[in-house]
């Protein structure tokens, strides 16, 4: 039978008392100091990994803009140019001669590598980057000596600016309304 807490010997009510204060420092420890230094590495990780990502995104862009002379915003699209294209394949092997050094515009990610289908996600919540691009629509009246309208010209422009957002809020790239903020990066 057992014997109440009360006349329990004073040595296991101490041993006792000790296991439970050693069990709650450690889990003190655990929730206090190791926990959140966890969160901030991988908060610190999501951040550079979507950065990186969104920095090759950019590169893409140039690089698809150099040869179409317009920004798309189908992440597919520029993927499969990023993969397809021989420019640009051709231009991701390239070395430099003297120190060996890649010459490819994209950077590698924290893994090492550049893969063109880590871009389609974000590294914490893996949804599609927010990729925009402006529409702008030009018009221009002709008119004849007395004044009447003869025609009425209209010109679409797409692609001129792009806006890249992350949906996790580590940052974006470019602007559809300012010319001073293309393909410039929200962090630097």
């Amino acid at each position: 039978m057992l014997k109440p807490l009360t006349k329990l010997n004073p040595r296991i009510i101490h041993l006792l008392l000790y296991l439970v204060i050693a069990i709650l420092s450690i889990l003190l420890i655990k929730v206090v100091i190791i926990d959140p230094k966890n969160i901030i590495e991988r908060e610190k990780y999501y951040k550079r990994e979507s950065r990186l990502r969104m920095e090759n995104i950019r590169q893409a862009q140039v690089l698809f803009q150099k040869k179409y002379s317009r920004f798309t915003d189908n992440l597919d699209s520029l993927i499969k140019f990023i993969k397809t294209d021989r420019y640009v394949t051709d231009l991701m092997k390239k070395t430099d001669s003297l120190s060996g050094k890649s010459l490819s515009p994209f950077k590698k990610l924290s893994n090492g590598i550049f893969s063109p289908d880590s871009l389609f996600r974000t590294p914490k919540s893996f949804q599609r980057y927010i990729l925009l691009v402006d529409t702008t629509e030009t018009g221009d009246t002709i008119k004849n000596q007395s004044g009447k309208t003869v025609r009425v010209i209209q010109k679409k422009i797409i692609g001129s600016k792009y806006y890249l957002n992350d949906p996790d809020g580590y940052g974006s790239v470019g602007s559809l309304s300012d010319d001073a903020l293309k393909n410039v990066v929200s962090w630097e």
